[in-house]
């Protein structure tokens, strides 16, 4: 059974899912749907972790460029996503998509690189989280609480709340969300309506041709596309949204829009405060003592006051959290849906009371715990192996959906001729691929860099988004998959 809502010939919506169970109707508008889209991003945590590597390694003063471009990228990506989910409502979105085009079988094969993308990218936060609520726990209590110990508890918190609901998760992530945003926006706004720094704006140092071209932009561009990570939620909670064929094409281009904007203002803001003659340099010293964050939090000190200095902290380690609850939301309702549709076992699509995935939620946590709990026995290092490993499987994994379901929009309308806008189902998709497919190039040429180890490592990650492919395509020829498959 097609438990998917598309279109008939005449552009009229189909019947809406009536398998093992459907998600709460109605749920969420747009700024909900926003809020866990800009958590999934964790802006502080983007801010604080990525520019300053940009900056050091990549095109240094012309990083504010690169998150143009990238959203330039993501923004004609999601011109073919967003026609797709007017057709395809589903809270599989990418495996829907995806196999609307290009068949059933690739289609159920990408649902496992995304459930192994939105695990990942978990894991990686888990060990982050743990490692900087560690440090605040020694700092202000003298305590040294293990962070395997603190990824444990958080999983447990989160466990709770994505069962509370949909609507709990997001007035939680609303909290976050405007209090890690406002005070990079303030910092900012303050920063621009002073001039800048001892250079001044410093405009054609950050957005110019040359600089955006300058040092490595790759890396930088490799870095600002990691930092989109997220967005296509918004098609995911397409059926708990309010209006669906309006509220996800809203939110998507409203998230991609103002992602890109926040980044590349900031990012602008970070460099003119340093001046765009020393900014490489500080981002350099900052790499090089092990604290990247200290290029973010003291020119923010600098324009706010030293109270920030003890804030900005705690604001990092709750924008973990609300990242970390927003890919549990995802990854329980991609195995929701796949148990909903009997290519995994039913039981994951089973509802508590409060119409939220109930199996499956518990499951997604057992996933983070395989994940995180290795690390710890081994000893590893929670950010320079968890966070970095995982992390770039996980940037790799998604772009890797990114290229496929543009193809997939491409061969979908051409076939079924639901759509006869060319811009859209067609000349969108078409640059969409190629943007992205140039961006995959990018982030295997600097793979050893995004996850900060070897070659011999940094090859062995990146084949494990085409081996995770690979093996689902062939579970997808055991029976059961078989069956679903042509009910399907």
């Amino acid at each position: 059974m097609d438990t998917s809502t598309t279109a008939d010939r005449h552009g009229a919506k189909g019947d809406a899912p009536a398998a093992a169970g459907s998600l709460k109707r109605d749920a969420l508008g747009v700024l909900g749907i926003l809020f866990f889209v800009l958590s999934a991003q964790a802006p502080l945590t983007g801010i604080a972790g990525a520019v300053p590597i940009a900056v050091a390694i990549g095109n240094g003063t012309g990083v504010p460029a690169a998150y143009l471009a990238a959203g330039a990228i993501v923004l004609v990506f999601s011109v073919g996503f967003v026609a797709m989910s007017r057709y395809v409502v589903d809270a599989g979105a990418f495996y829907r998509y995806i196999g609307k085009g290009l068949g059933r079988t690739t289609g159920s094969s990408s649902a496992g690189v995304a459930l192994f993308a939105y695990s990942t990218i978990q894991a990686a936060m888990y060990g982050l989280y743990g490692a900087i609520v560690n440090g605040l726990a020694v700092t202000h209590l003298g305590l040294d609480v293990p962070w395997w110990a603190i990824a444990l508890g958080t999983m447990a918190v989160v466990q709770v709340l994505g069962a509370a609901g949909i609507e709990m998760g997001a007035k939680v992530l609303a909290v976050f969300v405007i209090a890690e945003t406002g005070i990079l926006l303030v910092f900012g706004i303050v920063s621009l309506v002073k001039g800048g720094g001892p250079e001044g704006l410093g405009f054609a140092h950050s957005f110019s041709p040359a600089s955006a071209l300058d040092g490595a932009p790759g890396v930088a561009l490799m870095f600002a596309i990691a930092s989109m990570f997220g967005f296509e939620a918004t098609a995911i909670y397409g059926e708990e949204a309010r209006e669906p064929s309006r509220t996800v094409p809203r939110a998507t281009y409203l998230s991609v829009g103002l992602i890109t904007a926040f980044f590349a203002f900031i990012s602008w803001m970070l460099v003119s405060s340093y001046g765009a003659s020393k900014a490489t340099a500080a981002a350099g010293t900052a790499l090089a003592n092990g604290d990247t964050t200290s290029f973010v939090f003291a020119p923010i000190g600098d324009r706010l006051g030293a109270w920030t200095g003890d804030v900005l902290p705690f604001l990092l380690a709750t924008s973990l959290f609300a990242g970390i609850l927003a890919f549990h939301n995802s990854a329980n309702r991609y195995l929701f849906a796949l148990g909903r549709e009997g290519l995994l076992p039913r039981s994951l699509s089973s509802l508590n009371s409060r119409q939220a995935p109930r199996t499956a939620g518990v499951v997604q946590t057992g996933v983070s715990v395989v994940l995180v709990v290795p690390f710890a026995l081994a000893g590893k290092d929670p950010v320079l192996s968890l966070f970095s490993w995982a992390s770039g499987v996980a940037v790799l994994a998604i772009m890797t959906l990114y290229f496929l379901t543009s193809v997939s929009v491409v061969v979908f309308f051409r076939r079924e001729r639901y759509d006869n806008r060319v811009w859209n189902t067609l000349v969108a998709p078409v640059l969409g691929a190629l943007g992205i497919a140039g961006a995959i190039w990018v982030i295997l040429a600097n793979f050893t860099t995004l996850i900060g180890g070897d070659r011999i490592t940094a090859t062995w990650l990146a084949l494990t988004v085409p081996g995770v492919l690979a093996l689902c395509a062939a579970l997808t020829r055991l029976p059961h998959a078989r069956r679903a498959l042509s009910q399907d």
